[in-house]
């Protein structure tokens, strides 16, 4: 069994995540158990595909440490389904200042992913809750993640060019003295 853990240091004090078994070979594999983050851009042309990646930025700055203290699927959904009017608004924020004619639509839906690797683990095809931000006509390339467990907000580097580093002070601890 693989754990993945990450020690977080967000507002308020330290979150310790502990993902136990999740991509493990010996456990069995639940899709229910995942919530994504899927967002789609307006099209494939240079402008559209950068204005995705800043909204994905914005949304996993403004996000990350309200995620980095949920310790359940059921908060991680009532999180979103409380925030869909805040997701839109950041959406729409980054694409008014980037220009964009167009703007976001979101939505909190069961959709079919095909298979992914996410950091070196496979997420196998299937139907997963997620977070749609759909940017524009949504025709162009998109841009996912895990949201609970919140992988993505935990290495927030992932598809773009800025990124939250996390350090485990306890780890930089460990490593000084050993």
């Amino acid at each position: 069994m693989k754990i993945l853990a990450a020690l977080c240091f967000g507002v308020g004090g330290i979150a310790v995540v502990a993902l136990g078994g999740i991509f493990g070979h010996d456990t069995a594999f639940n899709t229910d158990d995942f919530l994504r983050l899927h967002i789609r851009a307006h099209s494939n042309s240079h402008s559209d595909q950068l204005v995705k990646y800043e909204v994905k930025q914005a949304i996993l700055d403004e996000f990350t440490p309200v995620f980095a203290f949920v310790t359940s699927r059921e908060q991680a959904m009532t999180v979103l389904h409380n925030n869909l009017r805040r997701f839109e608004q950041i959406a729409d924020d980054v694409l008014s200042r980037g220009g964009k004619t167009y703007t976001s639509s979101v939505t909190l839906r069961s959709e079919f992913f095909p298979e992914r690797s996410y950091n070196g683990h496979v997420l196998p095809s299937g139907m997963y809750d997620a977070l749609v931000i759909t940017l524009g006509a949504g025709l162009g390339d998109n841009w996912w993640c895990v949201v609970y467990p919140p992988l993505c907000f935990l290495d927030n580097n992932i598809g773009g060019e800025r990124g939250v580093i996390y350090r485990s002070r306890l780890q930089e601890i460990i490593r000084r003295h050993f």
